[in-house]
């Protein structure tokens, strides 16, 4: 299928994709793989207020877009701190702080328990971890640090919000701002580490960095884990997953492969039109950079690189890739605040409602349907990734308070 754009939708259909009876590849496992999800799973359900994220039905909305079924996982409530960010950052910390703790106790397993307990203070008040946000990704390392007990330094671009930066610097972390955009800050960020001593905990992957972004997705999983046990009824036919740099989206993808085999849904990526590192790489068929400011009221996926290792699995895993404009992230946030009939209202950021908004663009341009295979027949499994992560701008914008989206 070609590149099919009209205003500020954009589909594409996976030509690499591979075919729903095919296994998960070994290749894929040597990334992402069950031992892996299980280990996260089995720490994360150990941490201090942790409980499953709701699974809502939407059955109105589902009829007005014309669908047989809709599904939104809500993570707006994960651990306070409105985020999935808190599954991948914080247990790559953990995962970090454990791994330098065995190196000087002998090999002896360490617990979050412990940390939390105040156990092997002495080595883990020594350590200072750091990363490049948009803001989710830094709040979830910064709630991690605090949690576990060492230093954390995050840096920011110059286009995160005030009151982002502020969540951040609430769990303790040191904030600082860098010019540029997103990747800038991710460049920024490797090079202050190496020279003083730090550990980068990002869940993007680059020329020698694989390990923590492997924990930061694993954890990513313990989501996934949760929807296969609170799915009831038939399994959805597509899931629909932003994608900033791919990490959430390859472990949405490794986990219902895993888990569902050759009845997973079709999986489709979506993105905003000014961060589409992920649809030009697939046009293409390998990485491909997007440079520029990467404006777009979609904070969180102000990407302009996809990260390698999620990339090894998207490019296979992934049936369908999408753009979409601001204008419809922000009807599809006061769509949840003010819900159809029989659905619950759902309080939504602006990037957690980006596969709604790809769902309220198709609904206006229909011919894009078939390049992502959906029909009144589909069963749709959106992920909430987000609530209000800036309360503000969240405020202004279920009021209609114009904010000048990007088209």
């Amino acid at each position: 299928m070609t590149t099919q754009r009209a205003e500020s939708i954009g589909t594409f259909r996976n030509r690499s994709a591979a075919a729903a009876a095919e296994p998960y590849p070994a290749a894929a496992a040597a990334i992402l793989n069950g031992d892996g999800f299980s280990a996260a799973e089995n720490e994360i359900r150990s941490w201090p207020g942790y409980a499953p994220t709701p699974l809502r039905r939407l059955p109105g909305l589902a009829h007005r877009l014309g669908i047989a079924a809709l599904h939104y996982k809500d993570e707006g409530g994960r651990f306070g701190l409105r985020s999935f960010k808190a599954l991948g950052g914080a247990y790559a910390v953990f995962r970090l702080l454990a791994k330098a703790i065995m190196q000087m106790n002998g090999g002896q397993p360490v617990t979050a328990r412990a940390l939390v307990a105040g156990e092997h203070k002495d080595i883990v008040a020594n350590i200072t971890v750091t990363c490049a946000t948009d803001g989710n990704h830094g709040r979830s390392v910064a709630w991690g640090a605090q949690l576990f007990g060492c230093r954390c330094v995050v840096f920011v671009h110059e286009h995160v919000s005030a009151a982002r930066r502020a969540a951040i610097a609430h769990y303790g972390a040191e904030v600082i701002e860098v010019r540029g955009n997103y990747d800038d800050s991710v460049r920024h960020a490797a090079r202050e580490a190496a020279a003083k001593g730090w550990t980068v905990v990002s869940d993007t992957s680059y020329d020698g960095y694989r390990e923590i972004p492997v924990d930061v997705m694993h954890g990513y999983g313990v989501m996934a884990r949760e929807i296969i046990g609170q799915m009831a009824g038939p399994l959805p036919t597509h899931v629909i997953v932003q994608a900033g740099v791919g990490g959430l989206a390859a472990a949405i993808c490794a986990a219902f492969w895993i888990g569902w085999g050759e009845r997973r849904p079709q999986l489709v990526i979506v993105e905003p039109t000014r961060a589409d590192c992920c649809f030009r790489s697939a046009q293409a068929g390998v990485p491909v950079a997007v440079s520029g400011a990467l404006d777009t009221v979609m904070a969180g996926l102000a990407c302009g690189e996809v990260s390698p290792l999620a990339w090894e699995i998207l490019g296979r895993g992934a049936n369908a890739f999408a753009v979409v404009g601001d204008r419809y992230a922000l009807d599809a946030m006061r769509a949840l605040a003010r819900p159809a009939a029989g659905d619950p209202a759902i309080v939504a950021g602006e990037t957690g409602v980006c596969g709604l908004a790809l769902l309220l663009g198709l609904h206006e341009q229909p011919e894009h349907r078939a390049a992502l295979a959906l029909t009144a027949a589909s069963r749709v499994l959106l992920i909430g990734s987000e609530g209000d992560t800036d309360p503000a701008l969240y405020r202004q914008i279920i009021a209609a308070t114009p904010i000048a989206p990007a088209p």
